[in-house]
């Protein structure tokens, strides 16, 4: 009895804090990447509520390979806790050269086990003040993020990602360019809205489309299997 070939989809994996952990929620950015790829790449989440680039650089070869499926993108969505005020959350506070290192060093792991960096892509997120300081306050605490020092963040991983040849959605930037009320995209303050996940899967959508744009439909359409024998379809390489 002949062996069957194991179909295997390819992968993008989805990297980062609660911003990612989120992304599969109904209208997430990362299930509209997850639509526009079915049949051709399994999208899979590895968002970790409250996770910052020291804890995360630690877990990631735990998470990564997660099979032998080849790895189309690499998404790492960092940068909101590690920015936390040392002061009022340092818990969560990674300091600004140590984020860059430790982006750097995600990088080099990943280059190690055969994700290249032209698939890799860091995003730097924004931090909209007012709305964030309510839900600090409904929780007992005082602001601990201020959208000046996440944008020092976030310079500093559009500059991270220059230094390791990787891409970058600068989302601190787009969603306040030309000044625009970028409240709009966050539902607390730091969390998505319903707009903000709009947002990113159509910024994410023009970095990723090129990388696969190449990956083949999986299995054949239903129109096309041959009902009378439907093997010589189904069971062809």
């Amino acid at each position: 009895m002949s062996t069957l070939k194991r179909v295997i989809w390819p992968q993008i994996i989805l990297f980062g804090d609660s911003i990612t952990q989120f992304a599969f929620q109904a209208n997430g950015w990362g299930s509209e990447i997850s639509h526009k790829l079915a049949r051709k790449c399994d999208v899979v989440n590895r968002g970790l509520s409250g996770y910052n680039t020291r804890w995360a650089k630690i877990v990631l070869p735990r998470l990564v390979p997660i099979s032998d499926a080849p790895i189309t993108a690499v998404t790492v969505f960092f940068g909101a806790n590690d920015c936390s005020l040392e002061d009022k959350n340092p818990a969560q506070h990674v300091p600004l050269q140590e984020f860059t290192e430790n982006l750097k060093d995600i990088v080099k792991y990943l280059v190690s086990v055969g994700v290249s960096n032209d698939k890799i892509i860091f995003t730097p997120p924004p931090l909209q003040e007012a709305a964030w300081e309510k839900e600090c306050l409904l929780k007992g605490s005082a602001l601990n993020r201020l959208n000046s020092v996440a944008g020092q963040y976030a310079q500093a991983c559009v500059q991270a990602a220059g230094q390791s040849g990787v891409d970058v959605l600068d989302l601190w930037t787009l969603m306040q360019k030309d000044g625009q009320d970028f409240s709009v995209y966050l539902s607390d303050g730091l969390h998505l809205s319903d707009k903000g996940n709009q947002f990113v899967a159509e910024h994410l959508w023009t970095l990723l489309e090129s990388r696969v744009a190449d990956l083949p439909f999986i299995l054949p359409y239903w129109g096309d299997v041959d009902p009378k024998c439907p093997e010589s379809s189904l069971l062809c390489d």
